[in-house]
């Protein structure tokens, strides 16, 4: 039970971790409003998932203890940044692809992986 309830925590963590310090920065909008912090953290836990998702996806190097070299939030932010960078020049295939990962047979992927 108390392994349980630590894993849950430990995914909220991670979350909040994303949404502060690894990407997408929420403390620097420095919002206070109740309805604006509200949105905005809906708007940014939909990104996290989406981000997830496609980060899942990417190919990274595998350390010596076998982990990512680098964690599916990076990955994905990464792509998701260069797909919608018009300075990048991302193909219609890549947004494509990053479009369908939007499927319900995707996120099945999440709940194995263990986000």
């Amino acid at each position: 039970r108390i392994l349980k309830g630590y894993r849950k925590r430990w995914k909220i963590e991670c979350l909040f971790r994303a949404l502060k310090t690894k990407g997408f920065r929420l403390e620097n909008t420095h919002m206070t409003l109740p309805n604006h912090v509200t949105r905005l953290l809906c708007l940014l836990t939909l990104a996290y998932v989406r981000t997830v998702l496609v980060g899942i996806d990417q190919e990274t190097a595998l350390k010596k203890h076998g982990r990512r070299a680098w964690s599916v939030v990076t990955l994905g932010l990464r792509s998701l940044v260069r797909a919608y960078s018009h300075q990048a020049g991302a193909s219609v295939d890549e947004l494509l692809h990053l479009i369908r990962l939007w499927t319900p047979r995707q996120t099945t992927a999440v709940e194995s992986v263990g986000y």
